[in-house]
Order: structure tokens, then sequence, then C-alpha cells
């Protein structure tokens, strides 16, 4: 069976509950900087800090955010082929 893409796990797991706006996405960024791994309670800390989400939902949030870089780090995820790019792969 083919492995799950980045895309494709990020669209089974969004529902009305995971929508994230530009601005929170911008807030978690910034929670995550100042709220690392090591700090109590992160999870309360970071949706304290975006608003409008429970510790659960930022968590999910992370861990969505982890598959989708470790897909592309493991080479899953081709680069985009945009128009008028004179890039070579090799």
């Amino acid at each position: 069976m083919a492995s799950k893409s980045a895309t494709s796990g990020r669209q089974s797991s969004s529902n009305s509950a995971t929508n994230w706006t530009p601005q929170q996405n911008k807030l978690f960024e910034k929670a995550l900087s100042i709220y690392d791994k090591d700090t109590a309670d992160r999870w309360h800390n970071v949706a304290s800090m975006v608003g409008g989400k429970t510790p659960e939902e930022v968590k999910k949030h992370y861990d969505i955010l982890l598959e989708d870089f470790n897909c592309i780090e493991a080479g899953q995820v081709p680069f985009p082929n945009y128009k008028g790019s004179s890039a070579n792969s090799g």
C-alpha cells in the first residue's frame, strides 16, 4: 500500500473543529518558538496564545505539522514545478 502523503493526511484530519485561520497559524508558530518541548503545560500555553483552540487541537495540529515535515524530509513530497523555474534537479 502506498504511503500517505502530507496533503492527504491533512485533508483526512480536517473538520470544522480543526480549521485554522492564517492568523491562528502565525500565532501557533510564534507560540511554538516560545514554548518548547520542555515547557510545562506546553499545549495549554500554545492554545491560550492561539485562541479558539483546545490544547488537544493544537497538539494535533503540531502532530500534522511534524508528519508533513517528515514526509518532505524523506522525499515523499515532490518539489513543485513553478512556471518559469529554471532550476535543475541534480
